[in-house]
């Protein structure tokens, strides 16, 4: 066995010169495996006299621990090349232009909603949300709307049938104005809350809808006032349609839940089948607002002697259709994604007053 330092000479070089595990993998078996030259050799140590025994066997175990030393130090760097290149390949370089948006689009009742909540949240206002089925009791008489107002009748009005079988029980919720009674109800003065959310009524045209979204303000605290509830609209209207200068006026009106009450009208232009908003000397109406009754907040609980607030609501499709042009109510829910691609907006497209509420 004279020729065992060539042996390790030339496993030596073929161990180096793997260029990958499996190269190893077969000078491993070469020399170790059950047929290799140095198992081989092993197998003869039995033939011979026991001092060249003792002297061979120690050289063979020798050779067998350097070349386990060398077969390990090189499994260990081919691993570690194996894993530089794989992070390599995996390194994302940020200078690369990003990637397409995706083709989806985001409703624009979901993206007005969010809008409103941006505005009306830096505010100071609260999101307060409430169940779509709700008792006749919180949609009709907590907000001092009389049993023969015609908003409490079956032809605009979604009715259930009671759990006695009666004729009237709970209803599909006319307005948002029900989770201003649960807001009352559960929650202390001062409150400030804004409460977004769909509502029902039998009505179906171009400007009405059976099911539409609402998003209604509530504000109760000692000191409010008319002049509050003037400024607050103001500030809305003119940040959500984006016109600092945009020309108002509140007129006169009449809901039984608020007194005073008052609708609030923005300047607009009217001509050649268009709609300008902000300016002209044409009206259009936006919203219902007043001083809140102060029979609503008796029946909620909430003394108004000591307190007061107002209210406001506005239908949410009539807002965005002005905004951004869209003639038929009825398209909002028809499921049409031609449409959705031209009205939609992308996921970036987050409104803040900060970064701008829409694109």
């Amino acid at each position: 066995m004279t020729d065992l330092p060539s042996l390790e000479t030339q496993f030596a070089a073929r161990i180096d010169a793997a260029a990958d595990l499996d190269a190893l993998e077969a000078c491993r078996i070469d020399l170790l495996g059950k047929k290799g030259q140095l198992t081989e050799r092993m197998k003869t140590l039995g033939t011979l006299p026991v001092e060249e025994r003792k002297a061979q066997g120690a050289a063979l175990n020798l050779l067998k621990a350097a070349i386990e030393a060398r077969l390990a130090r090189r499994k260990d760097a081919l691993a570690t090349a194996a894993l530089d290149a794989k992070l390599a390949a995996d390194t994302v370089d940020v200078t690369l232009p990003a990637r397409p948006v995706p083709e989806g689009r985001i409703h624009p009742i979901s993206q007005t909603i969010d809008e409103l909540v941006s505005i009306f949240g830096e505010m100071g206002f609260a999101v307060a949300e409430g169940p779509d089925i709700e008792s006749d009791d919180y949609n009709f008489t907590r907000l001092n709307i009389p049993p023969e107002h015609p908003a409490r009748q079956s032809h605009d009005t979604f009715y259930l049938v009671g759990k006695d079988g009666a004729q009237y029980g709970n209803v599909l919720r006319t307005h948002t104005s029900p989770v201003q009674v649960r807001t009352m109800l559960g929650q202390k003065p001062p409150i400030r809350v804004v409460a977004p959310g769909r509502t029902y009524r039998s009505d179906s045209d171009a400007t009405h809808s059976p099911n539409f979204h609402q998003i209604e303000g509530l504000l109760v605290d000692r000191n409010s006032s008319m002049a509050h509830l003037k400024g607050c609209l103001v500030e809305f209207v003119r940040a959500f349609f984006e016109i600092p200068d945009l020309r108002y006026r509140f007129r006169p009106s009449y809901f039984p839940f608020t007194e005073p009450s008052a609708e609030m009208d923005i300047a607009c232009t009217r001509g050649n089948g268009e709609l300008k908003l902000g300016v002209g000397d044409d009206w259009l109406e936006i919203l219902g607002c007043g001083m809140v009754n102060p029979k609503v907040l008796a029946m909620c609980g909430i003394d108004p002697a000591e307190y007061q607030g107002f209210a406001f609501g506005m239908g949410i499709e009539r807002v965005a259709m002005l905004k951004y042009g869209i003639p038929d109510l009825r398209t909002f829910y028809e499921a049409d994604l031609r449409w959705l691609k031209h009205y939609g907006f992308l996921a970036v497209d987050v409104p803040t007053l900060a970064g701008g509420l829409a694109r």
